[in-house]
């Protein structure tokens, strides 16, 4: 029976049990292992699970709700939707709008759709909104009108959509041959297809301008065969798009989900025999492994650069593999045809432990959460280890066609971000000057000797607009440090920065080894003679240098000077920030007493404390705090 088989058998016994509810992580995990019918079979199974018994039952599961619009009939999104989530351990909420309503949905903040308070709007367009309104014999004139008028259309209801909380996403319209051929000369087909893709080039500019806009760019999905249109069900049932293409769409959206939860993976671990390169190093030695030359050589190439181009975006890389250090260190050196260097790795570990517990220890080594982790092998047996071992790392399959490895890779959109940063192009130097860090730290006694010589510098002021996707950025991918695990989009902390009652400051951290950047952020708001701090985030990268005590502490004499009489600081228990439970309480903060806040749509509840600001610890003596630009505090 094979792996798909079998995780769907295992499923349909789960629903027939009626364990889906009580077992939703592991039946998200056998979703995972499925793929097309089964996929879609295993989505309506759990599209009628009420989320909200999920979330009860597992708390640390994200919710992410979802309202669904459009021009046509959009029934088959809901389950593809709700496979989507459950594989990526996300539950799904979603909320239907009538038929071709969008016009109203996206206009109408008190509407039925924005009522249900979505994190994602998904107005889905199809070829139909332009082509329902043609004459009935039409050119492509006529079709770059009807166009213009939609396309102007659309980007009125998405600056309406602005003023509200959330993300619209909106997405490309594919042409079909159905109406290219109906124009019988290749002079007016090539018209109609350059006012088409004129058209979807506007659409997808509009996430240029707009950062509570994502457009989705449905033509590489239909570049691989997805069929777009059912001419009966477009006819009979309003249904534009096919149940394939509408499975494939829930999947880009399941990727923007995963991000908008913080649970975009940050590092890319990679087997080395057979996977990065065809042959076992310790058998065939460095002249004799296949890379670049011949297929199966140049197949190992081609992946290889996939993996660099991953790397230069802010992914980090690391390689897991059962050889001898000096073997591996040589070949990575001195292959004349490898893509990949030494220098492109964060960390590489070459020894004979299990995989498993060398996943462990590099977690450990790099200040991250396996969960963090993507790990790809061309071993079943060592997948299935680092799958039971190890639940929350994301294992890709390749086998022993290595041309395929590329699109394995890629397939699931695992390192997909809104927008890479400054931070992000420079993340893997970093991490490399963690190491350094970490000898540096060897060769000491004390901890307190090694931070009085590491030189630790602080720049905190309000967060510039150029700033604002990094904080953004922050939000979403810091867990063990974000004190409520609240996410913000771009277009959120944007909104913040332009608020004069609110206060965003950009936390910036440099010390011997060179500068951390943007490695944290405070975001409060004034309430009178209060400040709330609403969130505080820092950075894994630069725990346990008292960095957050810094912070705090200038945060709190800053209140102190601008007329504030206490500081009140928020807590919202997450799955992976409970260790930093008592961080109000260490530093002079007060339990406020009362009811706590409710969780927001379902989580912990919030704690609040309260500093009276008559006695404030001084900022750590290892630590300086540049002069910044003086926040003017609201």
């Amino acid at each position: 029976m094979s792996a798909d088989v079998s995780a769907a058998a295992e499923l349909r016994n789960l629903a027939e049990a009626g364990r889906l509810v009580a077992e939703y992580p592991r039946a998200g995990r056998l979703a995972a292992r499925l793929s097309g019918a089964d996929l879609l079979r295993a989505g309506r199974l759990l599209a009628r699970l009420d989320p909200e018994d999920i979330t009860r039952t597992h708390t640390e599961v994200p919710l992410v709700t979802i309202g669904i619009t459009g021009h046509g009939t959009l029934a088959a999104l809901a389950p593809a939707l709700a496979a989507q989530l459950a594989r990526h351990g996300l539950v799904a909420r979603t909320a239907l709008s009538d038929f071709d309503n969008y016009v109203f949905d996206l206009l109408d903040p008190a509407g039925a759709l924005n009522t249900a308070r979505p994190d994602l709007v998904l107005c889905v367009l199809d070829p139909m909104i332009v082509f329902d309104e043609v004459p009935v014999v039409w050119g492509a004139d006529d079709v770059a009108r009807v166009a213009a008028e939609k396309l102007a259309l659309i980007e009125r209801l998405a600056a309406r959509f602005a003023e509200t909380p959330g993300t619209l996403v909106l997405n490309t319209m594919p042409l079909l041959p159905g109406h290219t051929r109906q124009l019988v000369d290749h002079r007016s087909r090539g018209r109609l297809g350059a006012v088409w893709r004129e058209a979807n080039a506007r659409l997808l500019r509009l996430a240029e301008d707009n950062p509570s806009v994502v457009v989705l760019d449905l033509d590489p999905i239909a570049a691989q065969g997805v069929p777009v249109s059912d001419d009966r069900l477009s006819t009979y049932a309003k249904a534009h798009l096919t149940d394939g293409l509408l499975s494939a769409y829930a999947e880009e959206i399941g990727h923007l989900a995963r991000q908008l939860t913080g649970h975009a993976k940050k590092c890319l671990v990679l087997d080395l025999d057979n996977t990065l390169w065809g042959g076992v190093l310790g058998d065939d030695g460095v002249d004799g492994i296949e890379i670049g030359d011949g297929h199966r050589g140049e197949a190992f190439l081609a992946f290889q650069r996939v993996v660099r181009q991953l790397g230069a975006q802010g992914v980090l890389l690391a390689a897991i593999s059962k050889n001898e250090p000096e073997a591996v260190t040589r070949a990575l050196r001195e292959h004349p045809r490898m893509a990949l260097c030494e220098e492109d790795f964060v960390h590489i570990v070459a020894n004979w432990q299990p995989k498993h517990d060398n996943l462990r220890q590099l977690a450990e080594t790099l200040g991250l959460s396996v969960d963090s982790f993507v790990f790809v092998d061309d071993s079943a047996f060592e997948r299935e280890l680092v799958r039971r071992e190890l639940p929350g790392v994301a294992v890709i399959d390749v086998d022993g066609e290595p041309a395929w490895h590329r699109r394995a890779l890629l397939r699931d959109g695992w390192f997909d971000v809104r927008e890479v940063t400054a931070e992000d192009r420079v993340r893997a130097s970093r991490y490399r000057e963690g190491a350094a860090r970490k000898s540096f730290l060897d060769s000491f006694d004390s901890t307190e000797d090694y931070l009085r010589e590491l030189g630790v510098h602080l720049r905190i002021g309000p967060a510039t607009e150029a700033e604002v996707p990094r904080v953004a950025q922050l939000t979403l991918r810091t867990n063990q440090f974000n004190l409520t695990g609240e996410r913000l989009q771009p277009a959120d902390v944007l909104a913040l920065t332009k608020d004069p009652a609110a206060l965003t400051l950009a936390v910036h951290a440099r010390d011997r080894f060179g500068d951390h950047g943007l490695v944290g952020a405070v975001l409060a708001r004034r309430d009178g003679d209060l400040l709330r701090i609403n969130n505080f985030l820092l950075s894994c990268r630069v725990f346990s240098r008292s960095i957050e005590e810094a912070c705090l502490s200038w945060v709190l004499r800053q209140a102190r000077d601008t007329g504030a009489t206490a500081v009140v600081g928020r807590y919202r228990e997450t799955a992976k920030n409970r260790r930093v439970v008592d961080f109000y309480p260490r530093n002079g903060f007060v339990p406020i007493a009362g009811r706590p806040e409710d969780g927001a749509r379902g989580g912990a509840e919030v704690l609040t404390f309260r500093h009276p600001l008559t006695d404030i610890a001084p900022v750590p003596s290892h630590i300086r705090i540049d002069d910044t630009p003086q926040g003017d505090l609201p």
